[in-house]
């Protein structure tokens, strides 16, 4: 796995417990929209 490929997975794909079950990208557009 490529660090490119890594922080796609990590910004996109990964859901992160303390984010309420969201994607790092996901929450933000959550509470932006909030």
């Amino acid at each position: 796995m490529t660090l490119t490929s890594y922080i796609n997975y990590y910004n996109n794909d990964k859901i992160g417990l303390n984010l309420k079950g969201m994607s790092p990208v996901e929450y933000r557009a959550h509470s932006l929209n909030s």
